[in-house]
């Protein structure tokens, strides 16, 4: 039977917290870490009809996409709302897990269920993060001593390289040197020119392990002074991003493209909402779930044709869609955008509970928590 702990960990390794945004609060806010779990219940927000539906499922273990605790609180008082949800997940025995804005950037989250619920091909990140910086260090080794160098290098974390270790290149040479007063050479003599057969060694690491490998290389190599070269290497774009720029399989005009988005996500009071020519084709889109106002910068240097996101108030909006070179804008209900994720993440959670040869119920809530119920 899994754990909190287990389960957990197969949704941090799907969206992995250090994706999130430094203000953000992602992980297990309430519960017991060892407490077992049959089912997972997934919900966009916490409230007390979601507490009681995952209640009555018999979930142990509510996933949710926005935090509880996000902001500070300084008291569980069971008069107050935030105080009343914490005592309920605890009096059923439920614990409470967020993937917040780590789950909007990683693939297969919010951003990736979005854009493809809007019929968005060849997906990527509007916003990407960079590759982990990584290093190379070049080194020369006496044959001899290349197999001992390499093991080195590697226990002390470089060499790694997707599902490999140990990965180094290498290739023969001759080094020459000449050892002067008070140097103790390990081959040759002070004075005397030496040639000696060597190896180079070429290994990635991680940026930060530079030190603890270096100091590998220090200890293992042969020589008084070995010579090594560190090269910073360029970092890349990743999957990991925030919000995604697809491209539609045919062009459509903005009206009926609007009419796509208000089709493919849960209907809400709110509704979905046009902003721009409704007749202007398009064919790139941008799409961030939630409230996206904070990247519309982004999406203008994009060179987009639309951009699907939520919140967006008044004033900005109406800026925005000044400039001459504005995409139009699709303003869809915040909970109604990152609702899309929610089966996505079922999947993910079912396929990990199938890798780990463990049965674990899920259900998705299907209750709008949206703030907004009745348009007059």
């Amino acid at each position: 039977m899994a754990t909190v702990r287990e389960v957990t960990g197969w949704l941090e390794a799907a969206y992995p917290p250090h994706l999130a945004e430094d203000w953000d609060r992602v992980g297990l806010a309430v519960g017991d870490p060892d407490a077992e779990v049959t089912h997972v219940h997934l919900a966009v927000d916490i409230t007390d009809a979601v507490i009681a539906e995952a209640a009555e499922v018999g979930a142990e273990l509510l996933v949710t996409h926005h935090p509880l605790l996000l902001r500070g609180v300084h008291a569980v008082r069971t008069d107050q709302p935030k105080g009343r949800l914490v005592a309920a997940l605890l009096r059923g025995g439920i614990a409470q897990f967020a993937a917040h804005t780590n789950a909007d950037s990683a693939p297969e989250g919010v951003a990736e269920a979005l854009a493809s619920a809007c019929g968005l091909k060849d997906q990527r990140p509007l916003r990407p993060v960079p590759t982990a910086p990584l290093d190379k260090v070049v080194t020369f080794v006496p044959t001899a001593d290349a197999e001992d160098v390499i093991d080195a290098l590697a226990t002390a974390g470089a060499g790694a390289i997707g599902d490999y270790d140990r990965c180094a290149f290498t290739a023969t040479g001759t080094g020459t040197f000449r050892p002067l007063a008070g140097a103790n050479p390990t081959i040759g003599s002070v004075g005397a020119i030496e040639h000696v057969e060597e190896v180079r060694i070429e290994m990635v690491l991680p940026r930060a392990r530079r030190a603890a490998v270096l100091a590998a290389l220090r200890s293992a190599h042969p020589y008084e002074e070995p010579a090594f070269d560190v090269v910073e290497l360029a970092a890349e774009a990743s999957a990991n991003g925030l919000g995604r720029i697809g491209r539609l399989a045919e062009p459509l005009t903005a009206r009926e493209f609007a009419r796509r988005v208000a089709a493919a996500v849960p209907e809400t009071a709110g509704g979905v909402k046009l902003g721009g020519d409704p007749e202007r084709l398009l064919r790139d889109v941008a799409v961030v779930g939630g409230a996206g106002d904070s990247m519309l910068d982004a999406v203008r240097a994009a060179g987009v044709d639309a951009y699907v996101t939520g919140d967006l108030r008044h004033h900005v909006a109406q800026d925005f869609l000044a400039h001459d070179d504005a995409p139009v804008l699709v303003d869809v209900p915040h909970w109604a955008a990152e609702w899309t994720w929610l089966p996505l993440a079922q999947r993910v959670l079912d396929r990990a509970a199938a890798d780990a040869g463990v049965r674990v119920r899920s259900t998705v809530s299907r209750i709008v928590t949206d703030p907004w119920g009745e348009r007059h």
